[in-house]
């Protein structure tokens, strides 16, 4: 049983990703005015056109109205997908063009089912047998009529039946479990919170454990802090799968809950119409902290907490000279030369970046420590140290850095010491341990660690820099002893 409306398309794929679609499009040619449908990964029963024009891709996402019709943003509604499509094939009505050529399906490409999809009809019936108390031809016939409603109705609650999801359980439990067993980036669970309509969602990186808040606003969408709204928490979920949106990196394996398969409960305050009312959330703002037990809160319990930077963006030790876009804006200069923001192109994206450049006066010496720095920082993958991109070996040696924009924590402090807070101070200080702590689990001495080597990606979100004299330890157990920049008033330090 199918009520989706556009299931009867060819040119309709489901539940794919955006790259997928792109994907589609492009296997089929890149003709102005090539188009697909998908469904909406954050509104329900919702679709997003995309669409083909001057080799770019355009994605405009359709919303489902109260009325049941259909429209894109700013334009007039329609009575279904079939005809929204119609319209727009005779009207660009503010499209970049009008819809030519469906792009569509092959054979062999069936439209793929949402998550929920996979599991809406056994709940319908599991709903109406237990609300309603009917069964057999009186329950289809419910099901039939009522499908569109009930499917709304149940799709707020399907989180219930995932595997991710743990219900009311103790932020240590979550860990305790996250722990057990294999420990992969991305490992996840989602448990409630405390506030009614709100959750936690933990995930591993690292072998470390980040807890992130998912709150519901005033109209029932859900989001963790200054994130994308979405209509349900496993619509947040699969996208999460696919965008890491803030965190530090995106879902991979669920922590699967050996108690699921639980009917979702439904509870009346839920529900929505002109007859109901739900009592709207607490406002949160971003300086309140999660109410744990004294002992257990940290930092990272802040709502504002999202460590930077996905891990799985490219990094490759040589990077061409092609493939960087230097700047004349300097951001900084030392013995060695001089750091220059730029441009790295990688994967048809564009990433911005710090470039370290070496100056040619004492080229030879200068070539090795920058090279050491380089090897240093090729083994290190942290969100709390800045990441070596690569090297590029043109007019002069380039270190390629992840751009951490907002500069040193010393210029920071100095310069925002009336308004920064104690709690903003407190957080970058744990995110700065944490790398130290990431540091010393590889057998690294970073020996120059200064509030002037810790970048700022925002005032949130803070990276340790500078590895010029950081070293392994190797079997003597020595520091690096950077000839040219040591203190002959400071000791040698033979050992640990």
């Amino acid at each position: 049983m199918s009520t989706d409306p556009a299931a009867e398309l060819p040119f309709f794929y489901g539940s794919i990703s955006r790259s997928e679609a792109e994907q589609h499009l492009k296997l089929a040619g890149m003709a102005d005015g090539l188009f697909l449908l998908r469904q909406c990964l954050r509104s329900l029963g919702g679709y997003v056109l995309s669409l083909v024009w001057n080799l770019e891709f355009y994605h405009y996402p359709i919303e489902k109205q109260l009325s049941d019709t259909y429209c894109i943003a700013g334009s007039i509604p329609h009575c279904g997908p079939a005809e929204l499509c119609e319209f727009y094939s005779k009207d660009p009505d503010g499209l970049a063009c009008a819809l030519k050529k469906p792009c569509l399906r092959s054979s062999d490409t069936p439209i793929r089912p949402s998550v929920f999809d996979s599991l809406k009809e056994n709940m319908l019936r599991e709903y109406v047998k237990q609300t309603w108390n009917l069964e057999g031809e009186a329950m289809e016939q419910a099901i039939i009529s009522q499908a569109p409603q009930l499917e709304k109705l149940i799709a707020t609650t399907a989180h219930e039946k995932m595997s991710w999801y743990h219900g009311k359980i103790p932020r240590r439990e979550s860990e305790r479990l996250l722990y057990c067993g294999a420990q992969p980036d991305g490992k996840f669970l989602i448990r409630d919170r405390e506030e009614p309509g709100t959750f936690a969602l933990s995930v591993m990186y690292g072998r470390s454990i980040y807890h992130y808040q998912i709150l519901q606003d005033k109209l029932g969408k859900y989001s963790m802090p200054e994130g994308s709204k979405f209509d349900t928490i496993w619509q947040l979920v699969e996208y999460l799968k696919i965008k890491p949106d803030g965190m530090v990196t995106i879902l991979a394996d669920a922590c699967v809950n050996r108690a699921a398969g639980m009917i979702p409960s439904l509870p009346a305050t839920r529900r929505t119409g002109p007859n109901s009312y739900t009592p709207p959330p607490r406002v949160v703002t971003v300086k309140e902290v999660t109410p744990v037990p004294a002992d257990d809160a940290l930092p990272m319990d802040c709502i504002g907490f999202n460590p930077y930077h996905n891990p799985n963006d490219i990094k490759k030790f040589n990077i061409q000279r092609n493939q960087l876009f230097i700047d004349e804006v300097e951001l900084g200069s030392g013995n060695f030369g001089c750091v220059k923001k730029g441009v790295l192109a990688a994967d048809k994206r564009q990433l911005d970046v710090a470039i370290k450049v070496l100056k040619s006066d004492n080229e030879k010496l200068m070539k090795e420590e920058m090279m050491r720095e380089a090897e240093i920082m090729h083994q290190l993958n942290n969100p709390f140290i800045v990441r070596m991109l690569g090297l590029c070996n043109a007019e002069s040696l380039m270190l390629v850095m992840e751009m951490a924009a907002s500069g040193p924590l010393n210029k920071f402090l100095s310069s925002n010491k009336d308004t920064v807070l104690v709690e903003e101070i407190v957080n970058l200080m744990h995110q700065v341990s944490m790398g130290m702590k990431y540091l010393e689990e590889k057998n690294f001495v970073h020996r120059d660690l200064a509030a002037r080597n810790v970048l700022l990606v925002n005032r949130k979100f803070a990276k340790i820099s500078d590895f010029g004299l950081s070293k392994a330890l190797g079997a003597e157990n020595e520091y690096y002893k950077q000839g040219s920049n040591h203190d002959p008033s400071v000791p040698k330090p033979k050992s640990l």
